[in-house]
Protein backbone atom coordinates (compact mmCIF):
# COMPACT_ATOMS: atom_id res chain seq x y z
CA UNK A 1 0.00 0.00 0.00
CA UNK A 2 1.34 3.90 -0.77
CA UNK A 3 -0.19 6.60 2.12
CA UNK A 4 -3.84 7.76 0.83
CA UNK A 5 -4.37 4.48 -1.28
CA UNK A 6 -8.18 3.19 -0.36
CA UNK A 7 -9.58 -0.05 0.02
CA UNK A 8 -13.14 -0.13 -0.42
CA UNK A 9 -15.63 -2.85 0.46
CA UNK A 10 -19.17 -3.29 0.99
CA UNK A 11 -22.00 -5.17 2.90
CA UNK A 12 -25.53 -5.72 3.26
CA UNK A 13 -26.55 -6.62 6.91
CA UNK A 14 -29.54 -8.93 7.51
CA UNK A 15 -31.82 -10.11 10.07
CA UNK A 16 -29.90 -13.03 10.27
CA UNK A 17 -26.28 -11.54 10.81
CA UNK A 18 -27.53 -9.49 13.58
CA UNK A 19 -29.20 -13.20 15.40
CA UNK A 20 -25.90 -14.89 14.81
CA UNK A 21 -23.46 -11.93 16.23
CA UNK A 22 -26.04 -11.51 19.49
CA UNK A 23 -25.41 -15.29 19.88
CA UNK A 24 -21.87 -14.94 19.61
CA UNK A 25 -21.14 -11.84 21.48
CA UNK A 26 -23.99 -12.14 24.43
CA UNK A 27 -25.65 -8.84 23.14
CA UNK A 28 -28.96 -9.34 23.20
CA UNK A 29 -29.91 -5.60 24.03
CA UNK A 30 -33.71 -5.72 22.23
CA UNK A 31 -32.97 -2.86 19.87
CA UNK A 32 -30.84 -5.72 18.52
CA UNK A 33 -33.82 -8.12 18.60
CA UNK A 34 -37.04 -6.53 18.69
CA UNK A 35 -37.97 -4.40 15.84
CA UNK A 36 -38.88 -0.70 16.10
CA UNK A 37 -41.52 0.82 15.37
CA UNK A 38 -40.96 1.08 11.61
CA UNK A 39 -40.18 -2.37 11.67
CA UNK A 40 -36.79 -1.89 11.71
CA UNK A 41 -34.08 -4.34 13.46
CA UNK A 42 -30.34 -2.30 14.52
CA UNK A 43 -27.27 -3.75 13.88
CA UNK A 44 -24.82 -4.25 16.48
CA UNK A 45 -22.33 -1.47 16.53
CA UNK A 46 -19.46 -3.78 16.63
CA UNK A 47 -21.19 -6.30 13.62
CA UNK A 48 -20.55 -2.85 11.27
CA UNK A 49 -17.20 -2.67 12.89
CA UNK A 50 -16.49 -5.57 11.01
CA UNK A 51 -16.13 -4.02 7.62
CA UNK A 52 -13.25 -2.42 8.41
CA UNK A 53 -11.63 -5.69 10.03
CA UNK A 54 -12.37 -7.41 7.00
CA UNK A 55 -10.03 -5.30 5.05
CA UNK A 56 -7.39 -5.32 7.54
CA UNK A 57 -7.87 -9.56 7.31
CA UNK A 58 -7.63 -8.96 3.85
CA UNK A 59 -3.92 -7.15 3.98
CA UNK A 60 -3.02 -9.51 6.89
CA UNK A 61 -3.10 -6.88 9.65
CA UNK A 62 -2.28 -6.76 13.15
CA UNK A 63 -4.20 -4.19 14.91
CA UNK A 64 -2.64 -2.08 17.68
CA UNK A 65 -5.05 0.24 18.30
CA UNK A 66 -8.40 0.85 16.77
CA UNK A 67 -10.55 3.94 17.38
CA UNK A 68 -14.97 3.82 16.43
CA UNK A 69 -16.97 6.77 15.97
CA UNK A 70 -20.79 5.26 15.49
CA UNK A 71 -22.10 8.39 13.95
CA UNK A 72 -25.66 6.79 13.02
CA UNK A 73 -27.72 3.54 13.73
CA UNK A 74 -27.44 0.94 11.33
CA UNK A 75 -30.21 -1.44 10.38
CA UNK A 76 -30.88 -4.76 8.84
CA UNK A 77 -31.28 -4.70 5.04
CA UNK A 78 -29.06 -1.46 4.94
CA UNK A 79 -25.77 -1.77 2.73
CA UNK A 80 -22.71 0.01 4.52
CA UNK A 81 -19.55 1.02 2.26
CA UNK A 82 -16.65 1.04 3.80
CA UNK A 83 -13.51 3.24 2.12
CA UNK A 84 -10.10 2.92 4.51
CA UNK A 85 -7.32 5.21 3.65
CA UNK A 86 -3.83 4.36 4.81
CA UNK A 87 -2.47 7.34 6.23
CA UNK A 88 1.14 6.09 7.22
CA UNK A 89 3.33 3.19 6.25
CA UNK A 90 6.76 2.58 7.74
CA UNK A 91 8.68 -0.20 7.18
CA UNK A 92 10.59 -1.33 10.81
CA UNK A 93 12.49 -4.45 9.94
CA UNK A 94 10.11 -7.10 9.74
CA UNK A 95 7.15 -6.12 9.67
CA UNK A 96 5.23 -2.27 8.37
CA UNK A 97 3.72 -0.32 10.41
CA UNK A 98 0.22 0.81 9.59
CA UNK A 99 -1.74 3.29 10.24
CA UNK A 100 -5.45 4.11 8.71
CA UNK A 101 -9.02 5.99 8.44
CA UNK A 102 -11.90 4.82 7.53
CA UNK A 103 -15.60 6.15 6.63
CA UNK A 104 -18.55 3.91 6.38
CA UNK A 105 -21.43 4.82 4.58
CA UNK A 106 -25.24 3.58 3.88
CA UNK A 107 -26.97 3.09 0.76
CA UNK A 108 -28.27 7.09 1.35
CA UNK A 109 -24.76 8.18 1.36
CA UNK A 110 -24.73 8.85 5.08
CA UNK A 111 -21.90 8.39 7.29
CA UNK A 112 -22.90 5.81 9.85
CA UNK A 113 -18.99 5.04 11.38
CA UNK A 114 -15.84 6.57 11.10
CA UNK A 115 -12.88 4.83 12.85
CA UNK A 116 -9.02 4.98 12.82
CA UNK A 117 -6.43 2.31 13.32
CA UNK A 118 -2.35 1.90 13.75
CA UNK A 119 -0.91 -1.81 13.63
CA UNK A 120 1.59 -3.55 11.87
CA UNK A 121 1.61 -6.15 8.52
CA UNK A 122 3.89 -8.73 9.40
CA UNK A 123 6.74 -10.30 6.97
CA UNK A 124 6.23 -7.00 4.72
CA UNK A 125 9.02 -4.46 3.67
Amino acid sequence: MEIGEKIIYQRTFTVEDIELFARVSGDRGTHHVTPDTLGRVMVHGLLTATLPTKIGGDLNYIARDMHFCFERPVYAGDTITCELTATEIQPDGGVIRLASEWVCTNQKGKVVMTGSARGIVRGGQ
